[in-house]
């Protein structure tokens, strides 16, 4: 027996659930540990005991359990009104105490971990009242009382770990062992519980149909709070290259047994399944390494997808404050992820839907309610023939097209362009990737997100297009560009854009502007030096000798613009911590410049603000150790704030270096802008 047993406090005002939770949590934990359970209700001293409940409970009870050692208290006879027998509770691997003031902070520094628990008032009344029957009623105002002026003055909710809104379904207990073992001082004990979950049987089944992949996202998940569709909007481009990148279309919400989600915020990561909620303090990447990177399913050998059901979202560019770079806030999260135990994944290339999950309780009833979905799409698909298959949409209505704002007016980005050539000539940066930000503020209801995506989508169909509903954020991307694929085996590939000119209509001018980009050479320079860039941040992580440069400069050719890209190929290090490799490529080198640490310092010099989800990635972490993440940009960020508005964001940027063009660099940002601007019948600001 461990001599510092892990200690878990229960605590919550009177008919919280706290006795249910506990004893429900201590039976699952007993699988794997022998655990120890104290009740707080046996040692208060009387209806007006609570504060000296506390101070017992403390030095009698949890102060030995702590050390490992026995606790010899007194227990309280409720019936004569007096101290009753002498007990004894045995110490364990766990212990669980519970009750009100179970975490007071004079017991806080002896707990592993404090859960706190609540309900509504009424729910509280009455749950209390049908547990002790009518000798409860007469002190509920008394002990409330109580309750109220220990909580005024000890903000235990404020300190808990994990807070449970608790139901009376039952499912507490269940959500509670979610996220128990995130919490860092839990998670040495909790290892077998964490080990189940690596020995989870996926399901895949395939269904020979191609579905309207708009209609059955919203049929499976148009009700979701938190639902992703990573949308390979242009299936059946012509570049091979192109045609690989827009292979799979993947679409999860975090319901169902094993659905979580996760936000974080400069150093604290809110965990969530479903009545739970924990904070973890620390670092979002080394959180990411504790979740992610090894295989922990077993694939179909005839599925042929590199997602296996896991995480997915965005991660914001301000997470470079753990990867080199400075700490700016941004009013939106620095990460906002899903894990989905259940997800379809659509084979544009076989024209194939495959229904992924794992083996849980409601994993049959799923199954059967995905494939009647699938199968209804896909006759929506045949019915309307390629349009539905195109995701159609007549387009974004709005009662009046939002007016956008740019943080830098046109003579204010001219002046940062050249103040960034100055930083060049002074030999602080080869190249610097200076980014500005569109926005609009609307009334929430003005602006419906999902038909304005299915119109982004429609206008400017992306490999790497992709909609996240994540609580009140929504982004709607348009993304051409790979950021980093690991692939299970550990394959890893980089694909920078650098260089782009817009699309014409009539054919002879838009071949004049391809070959325009083709041969320019200041976007040559641009592309090979963030080449350059991240052939040494993938060195760090990969064999020796395995970095490669498989396309240079190469033109693909998008519904409004045109691109230069290149691919950069390494195979990662036998053992490497995958987490690690994605943090070393973050954030992506086309959105910062060269040499990166120091060029993000001088971006933040310029521009003054947070980028937010804008330069960061959007993708997923699968269950077998494969990540594929986009650079966020052409994307639309809705971000409600609660107060019946919402604010809309656009970033936009482009390469800086010496022999750049400050006029052309301002038209480059202007055409970038384009795609959405237009679909939401918005124009670029003059100002």
């Amino acid at each position: 027996m461990s001599p510092a047993p892990v200690t878990i406090a229960i605590d919550g005002r009177s008919g919280a659930g706290k006795t249910t939770l506990a004893v429900e949590l201590a039976a699952r934990l007993r699988a794997h540990h022998k655990v120890s359970l104290f009740h707080l209700e046996d040692i208060y001293p009387g209806w007006n005991g609570l504060a000296a409940g506390i101070e017992r409970y403390v030095s009698t009870v949890l102060a030995p359990l702590s050390r490992g050692e026995a606790a010899s208290w007194v227990c309280w006879d409720w019936e004569n009104h007096d101290d009753g027998e002498p007990r004894v509770t045995l110490p364990a691997e766990i212990v669980i105490v519970e009750g009100v003031g179970a975490a007071a902070a004079a017991a806080r520094p002896l707990l592993s971990a404090v859960i706190w628990a609540e309900a509504p008032d009424d729910v509280r009344r009455t749950r209390a009242l049908d547990r002790d029957g009518g000798t409860y009623e007469p002190f509920w105002d008394q002990w409330a009382a109580q309750e109220e002026e220990w909580l005024a003055a000890d903000k235990v909710p404020l300190d808990a770990d994990v807070r449970v809104l608790n139901p009376a379904d039952g499912s507490a207990p269940a959500d509670v062992l979610q996220v128990l073992p995130y919490l860092p001082a839990l998670a040495p004990a909790l290892a077998p519980e964490l080990s189940a979950r690596r020995g989870l049987r996926l399901r895949a089944e395939r269904l020979d149909v191609r579905p309207d992949a708009a209609g059955l996202f919203g049929s499976l998940y148009g009700r979701s709070a938190n639902a992703v569709w990573l949308d390979s909007s242009n299936a059946g481009a012509p570049e091979p290259e192109a045609a690989e990148r827009s292979r799979f279309s993947i679409m999860a919400d975090d319901g169902g047994t094993f659905g979580q989600s996760v936000t974080h915020r400069s150093g604290h990561s809110l965990l969530s399944a479903g009545c739970a909620t924990a904070t973890v303090q620390g670092p979002f990447f080394r959180w990411l390494d504790t979740v992610w990177g090894l295989s922990a399913v077993e694939i179909p050998k005839a599925y042929p997808g590199g997602f296996a059901l896991g995480w997915l979202g965005c991660l914001g560019y301000e997470l470079k404050r753990e990867t080199g770079g400075t700490d700016l806030p941004a009013p939106t999260p620095d990460a906002a992820l899903i894990f989905a135990g259940r997800a379809v994944v659509l084979d544009h290339a076989e024209g194939a839907a495959w229904l992924l999950a794992l083996d849980a309780p409601d994993a049959d009833d799923w199954l059967v309610q995905a494939r009647a979905a699938v199968e209804t799409a896909g006759r929506a698909a045949h019915a309307a023939g390629a349009a539905a298959q195109a995701g159609g949409s007549t387009g974004v209505v709005l009662p009046a097209a939002a007016a956008f704002r740019s943080r830098d007016t046109r003579a204010e980005y001219l002046a940062k362009i050249s103040a960034a050539q100055h930083q060049i000539g002074e030999g602080n940066s080869y190249e610097v990737c200076l980014t500005t930000a569109l926005s609009a503020d609307i009334p929430a209801d003005a602006l419906d997100p999902w038909p304005t995506y299915l119109a982004l989508r429609r206008r400017n169909p992306a490999p790497f297009a992709s909609y996240l509903r994540l609580g009140s954020l929504t982004v709607a991307s348009t993304s051409p560009e790979r950021f980093l694929k690991i692939a299970a085996d550990g394959g890893m590939r980089a694909e920078p854009i650098k260089g782009t000119r817009r699309r014409a209509a009539d054919p002879a001018e838009d071949a004049r502007l391809r070959t325009d980009l083709a041969t320019a050479l200041k976007d040559r320079a641009e592309n090979i030096m963030i080449v350059d860039l991240l052939r040494n941040d993938l060195s760090h992580f990969a064999i020796p000798g395995s970095v490669t440069v498989s396309r240079l400069c190469a033109i693909e050719s998008y519904a409004t613009v045109h691109q230069m890209v290149s691919t950069i190929d390494a195979q990662l290090k036998p053992g490497s911590s995958r987490a690690e490799a994605v943090a070393a490529c973050f954030p992506a080198g086309s959105m910062t410049g060269a040499p990166k640490i120091s060029t993000m310092a001088i971006l933040d010099g310029l521009e003054g603000a947070a980028r937010g989800v804008y330069s960061g990635a959007i993708g997923y972490f699968s269950l077998n150790g494969a990540t594929d993440l986009a650079v966020a940009i052409r994307t639309l960020v809705i971000n409600a704030r609660g107060d019946g508005t919402a604010e809309l964001t656009l970033g936009v940027g482009g390469a800086i270096t010496a022999d750049s063009d400050p006029e052309d660099e301002y038209e480059e940002i202007r055409t970038k802008a384009f795609g959405i601007l237009s679909t939401l019948g918005a124009d670029f600001p003059d100002a």
